[in-house]
């Protein structure tokens, strides 16, 4: 490596362990500088980046290096157990050359593939799941075989590697976007191969062995804005980790102005669009990296502090429910006012909407079409709450408003103002005091997690000093 290469991989590390954030947005200017030069420059920064993002990810102690000498500086030999390998590669002369660079090493299984598949979404059919990593070849069909990576990568349990030809940095970027680990190039060095194997035998043995998705999953859904689904839906998920005691997520879908993590007074690092924008790469692994830690215990996937006015599309909402019901054993979604959310496939009859209304005709009419074309389409189990009841209210009553609805409301949580303006302005949930309002909640909560309801007096008790 040259000293300027050098040097840039320096000030890179710099910047990347006083801020992961800074250090990707050095590493996109730095690299669009470099990488028109075609210099040795240029590729040692495309590699350097892929390490940075590497170790973000995985928290390796491996020094940034020449990408192009060594990988990623990890010496050892292959696991005990073998290492299947799937090399893909419709290219004869580059085939041979991999399959005879990966039989030097003698608990490596290859298996060749001598084309693409006929479509990225019949990659699954052609490995059928038996390998532990994928070497494609890029050169036959390099925006074909991204889409392949990127497909193979959705799989947070099969490691992808590229190879080709050329060292080009600004596809050594798109590779590793695309969710590839590894970018090795003809004519094979022995070294470079056999480093590239230990670190993906040694990624295998840690990748934790994804659980079948058997985690719940709670929506909250407004029927009009400023019904305080928001409100409902954080402290719900407090509520629903402290008494459950099980690993709970919250999501805030409330695109592109969710507040949830003002509501809990959390500064997050990394937010939903992060996930959207790395879905390709999107395991439960990479998304714990992306969360923010409550002091209550409760995990969150905050929405972006700053307008974004991308959405996301229902591919990618399902992949991320997908990983979050892997890795959780209950995921809340603050879905806001996204109406269709509950057509994405993971919202089946396994999950609950919870659908927020008010005591007022706007509102009622909102709900009642939404439970109308949701019970139509066989959506998700339906759950109504009323927030800010008041049993007091002169003008509808309780039949009136089951009759509006088409449906009896299965919660109702009082009104108190000055309890949710104190909550708003301390950042202190309402689940953790002792409250009208957080009495309904922990019911609810209760009731979620299958646990029996018990009386208010033994139930708060507990949380008095």
């Amino acid at each position: 490596m040259t000293p300027e290469a050098a040097h840039v991989s320096r000030c890179l590390a710099r910047d990347f362990s006083r801020n992961p954030k800074a250090g990707r947005v050095a590493a996109d200017n730095q690299g669009a500088e470099l990488s028109n030069t075609g210099s040795l420059i240029g590729r040692a920064f495309a590699a350097d980046r892929v390490l940075l993002q590497m170790r973000e990810r995985y928290a390796l102690s491996a020094s940034i290096g020449s990408f192009m000498a060594t990988t990623v500086q990890i010496r050892g030999e292959l696991s005990a157990g073998t290492l299947s390998v799937a090399l893909v590669s419709p290219h004869a002369q580059h085939r041979a050359a991999a399959a005879k660079a990966l039989a030097l090493h003698a608990n490596c299984r290859v298996q060749e593939f001598p084309s693409y598949p006929p479509s990225p979404d019949q990659v699954s059919c052609m490995l059928k799941g038996k390998f532990d990593a994928v070497l494609v070849d890029l050169d036959s069909d390099p925006e074909y075989a991204l889409d392949v990576v990127e497909t193979i990568a959705q799989n947070g349990s099969t490691i992808v590697m590229v190879f080709s030809e050329k060292a080009d940095p600004l596809m050594m970027m798109r590779c590793m976007r695309a969710g590839a680990r590894e970018f090795l190039t003809l004519p094979f060095n022995h070294q470079t191969v056999a480093d590239a194997l230990v670190w993906a035998s040694a990624r295998h043995s840690t990748i934790p062995v994804p659980r079948k998705a058997n985690g719940r999953l709670f929506a909250f859904l407004g029927a009009k804005g400023g019904s305080g689904v928001t409100m409902l839906a954080c402290n719900f998920a407090v509520s629903l980790a402290r008494e459950s005691g099980q690993k709970t997520l919250l999501i805030d879908l409330n695109l592109p102005l969710g507040d949830a993590a003002l509501n809990l007074g959390i500064v997050p690092e990394f937010t939903t669009l992060d996930a959207f924008q790395n879905i390709g790469r999107l395991d439960p692994v990479f998304l714990s990296t992306l969360l923010t830690q409550c002091e209550s215990g409760l995990f969150v996937l905050a929405a972006p502090d700053r307008f974004t006015p991308s959405q996301a599309s229902y591919s990618s909402i399902d992949r991320l429910l997908e990983v979050a019901l892997q890795a959780f054993d209950y995921v809340v979604v603050d879905a806001g006012r996204k109406l269709n959310l509950w057509r994405a496939k993971h919202f089946d009859q396994s999950a609950t909407y919870y659908l927020v209304t008010q005591v007022g005709i706007a509102e009622l009419r909102n709900a009642n079409r939404l439970i109308t074309q949701i019970s139509a389409q066989g959506g998700p189990n339906l759950e109504v709450v009323i927030n800010r009841y008041d049993p007091d209210f002169p003008e509808l009553a309780d039949q009136e408003v089951t009759r509006a609805l088409t449906m009896p409301a299965r919660w109702r949580i009082p009104n108190n103002y000055a309890a949710v303006l104190r909550m708003q302005n301390t950042a202190k949930p309402l689940a953790l005091e002792d409250s009208s309002i957080s009495r309904a909640i922990c019911r609810m909560s209760r009731s979620a997690c299958s646990k029996p309801d018990t009386s208010e007096k033994k139930k708060w008790f507990r949380f008095l000093p």
